[in-house]
C-alpha cells in the first residue's frame, strides 16, 4: 500500500512539474502578442454552467503555475450562487479550500477587453492531487477515458442557440426582440434561416465572430433561428470533448458580453417566450476506433451493430438524464408539441422530430444527433450523460426499438419526465447513471437541484394572485 501511495505522488509530482513548465511557455507567447494585459480572469465552472472566479493583476499569472484555492463549495452552489449545505462540501466540512490549476492552452483575450484584459480557465485538484470528483469538467473527463480505455474516440460538435433579447420589457412587462441596431424596427415573426435578419444584426454577430477568433473558438457563422431574435452558432466538430466543451461555455459567455456592448441582452434561458420555440443545445458524436475508422457506420456506411447498441443504452438513460439534460424548471418549458423539439426517448433517420437524429451524410460523416438538452444545461454535464448512455449501450445487452419514420411526436416511445421534480426522481433511482457519473458527483448534483426546486416552488407567482385572489 505504502508503495502504491510513494507512486501516485510521484506521478502527481511530476504532472505538476510538467504543468507548471508547460503554462510558462503559455504565459511568455501570450504576453508577447498582448503586452498591453492588465488583468487576469481566473475561471472555475460551476454546476450550472456558471462561471465562477476572480479577477488578478497580470503579475498574479507568474504565481498561477502552482495554482490558487477556492473552496470546493463552489460546486455545491445553485443557480443564484448560494450554498446548498445539504451537498454535504460547506460548512458541515468546514469550508475547505481546494487548489485549483490552469487549464493549458485556456489563457485568452477576454471579450471584455481584449487588449487589456485575459482570461484562463481553471480546474480543481482534491487533496491527493487527483482531479476534484466533483467538478463538471472533471466528471466528463473521467466518463471520455472510460469510453477511451475500450479503444473508442467520440467525435463531438456543440450547437448553441440563444436569443438576443432588448433591454426594455414590453408595455405589458413581457421580454421583447430588440430593434434592429439604429432602426425602430422590431422583428416579431418567424425568419428562420432568414439572411436579411443576419444583415440587421450584422454588427452583433460580426463581433462574436471575431472575438472567437480571438479566443481560438472554432464557431461557423450565426444561423437565424425559427424565432423572433433567434440564433444558432455552431462549433466544429472535435475528437477533444473537454476542449469541445470549454469552447461551448466560452462562447456563451463572449456572446452575452456582446450583447451587452450593444444595448442588448443575450439569453440562454431554454424558454424565454411562452409562444416562441425554446433554445436548445444539440451535440452531434460520431465514434473513431484506433485506426480513424467511423465505428458508427458498417462497410455500406448504414447503421452498424456499434451503433445502434449506443442508440439503444442512450435511450434507455435518457428518462433519467433528464435532470442534466433540463436542469432546471423552466427548461421544462420547452417540451412541449410544435416547438421544435423531442418529447420522448426515441431515434430515426433525417428526422427532426426525435430525440436521436441520424443526419445525412457519407460514411465518414455517420453520426447521431443528440436533440434534448437546453441551451441552459451545462455542456460537461450534457456531454458525460450522453457518453454514459453509450458506455452503458455498449456493457449491456439492451433492446432497441424500432427508428421512427414520420412525425414522432405522434407515436409510442419512452416518455420524457415532462416536471422537474419528476426528473430529478428518476436521476436518484437510476443507479447505473450516478455510477457511471460518480456517486459524490450525483449526491451532490441531486442536492443543490432539490433544493432549487423547493425555492422556487415556494414563490407565489403573479399569475397565482391573478388567477386565485378572488376566485379561490
Amino acid at each position: 500500500m505504502q508503495t502504491n501511495i510513494v507512486a501516485v505522488e510521484n506521478f502527481v509530482q511530476h504532472n505538476d512539474e510538467r504543468r507548471s513548465s508547460a503554462f510558462q511557455r503559455e504565459v511568455k507567447k501570450y504576453l508577447e502578442r498582448y503586452p498591453l494585459t492588465q488583468h487576469v480572469d481566473v475561471l472555475l465552472t460551476d454546476l450550472n454552467g456558471s462561471f465562477r472566479g476572480k479577477r488578478i493583476p497580470v503579475g498574479g499569472l507568474s504565481k498561477l503555475e502552482k495554482g490558487c484555492y477556492f473552496p470546493a463549495s463552489v460546486f455545491a452552489m445553485d443557480i443564484l450562487g448560494n450554498v446548498v449545505e445539504e451537498a454535504g462540501l460547506g460548512q458541515e466540512l468546514g469550508e475547505p479550500d481546494h487548489v485549483c490549476v490552469p487549464v493549458l492552452g485556456t489563457l485568452t483575450p477576454s471579450a471584455a477587453d481584449p487588449q487589456y484584459i485575459a482570461q484562463v480557465l481553471l480546474t480543481m485538484l482534491d487533496e491527493d492531487g487527483t482531479p476534484f470528483d466533483v467538478e463538471p469538467r472533471n466528471v466528463l473527463n473521467r466518463v471520455w477515458q472510460r469510453l477511451r480505455q475500450r479503444g473508442l474516440s467520440p467525435v463531438v460538435a456543440v450547437e448553441l442557440e440563444f436569443y438576443l433579447i432588448d433591454r426594455q420589457r414590453d408595455p405589458e412587462g413581457y421580454l421583447q426582440p430588440p430593434c434592429a441596431p439604429g432602426t425602430q424596427e422590431r422583428n416579431t415573426q418567424s425568419q428562420v434561416y432568414s439572411v436579411d435578419n443576419l444583415n440587421h444584426f450584422a454588427d452583433v454577430l460580426s463581433e462574436i465572430d471575431e472575438l472567437a477568433r480571438l479566443q481560438g473558438i472554432p464557431a461557423d457563422g450565426a444561423v437565424a433561428e425559427a424565432s423572433p431574435g433567434q440564433f444558432e452558432v455552431n462549433l466544429h466538430h472535435t475528437d477533444n470533448v473537454l476542449q469541445a466543451c470549454d469552447h461551448a461555455l466560452a462562447l456563451k459567455r463572449l456572446i452575452r458580453m456582446v450583447a451587452e456592448n450593444h444595448n442588448m441582452h443575450a439569453t440562454f434561458m431554454a424558454k424565454p417566450y411562452e409562444e416562441h420555440a425554446g433554445s436548445g443545445m444539440h451535440v452531434h458524436i460520431s465514434m473513431l476506433d484506433a485506426q480513424g475508422g467511423n465505428v458508427f457506420a458498417d462497410d455500406d456506411g448504414e447503421d452498424s451493430t456499434l451503433l445502434k447498441r449506443a442508440l439503444a443504452g442512450m435511450i434507455a438513460l435518457m428518462p433519467a438524464s433528464m435532470a442534466l439534460l433540463a436542469p432546471n424548471v423552466n427548461a421544462y418549458r420547452r417540451f412541449q408539441p410544435g416547438m421544435y423539439v423531442p418529447t420522448q426517448a426515441s431515434w430515426g433517420h433525417n428526422n427532426r422530430t426525435v430525440a436521436l437524429r441520424i443526419p445525412c451524410g457519407d460514411r465518414d460523416s455517420h453520426r447521431v444527433e443528440y436533440r434534448v438538452a437546453g441551451a441552459d444545461a451545462n455542456p460537461y454535464l450534457v456531454m458525460a450523460t450522453i457518453l454514459a448512455g453509450i458506455i452503458y449501450g455498449l456493457e449491456t445487452t439492451l433492446p432497441l426499438q424500432e427508428p421512427v419514420t414520420g412525425n414522432g411526436l405522434e407515436q409510442d416511445g419512452l416518455p420524457f419526465p415532462i416536471r422537474q421534480s419528476d426528473a430529478l426522481y428518476e436521476f436518484e433511482h437510476q443507479p447505473v447513471l450516478n455510477a457511471l457519473l460518480g456517486e459524490r458527483f450525483s449526491h451532490v448534483y441531486l442536492a443543490c437541484k432539490t433544493d432549487e426546486l423547493v425555492q422556487f416552488e415556494r414563490l407565489i407567482t403573479e399569475t397565482e394572485i391573478e388567477w386565485m385572489l378572488k376566485n379561490a
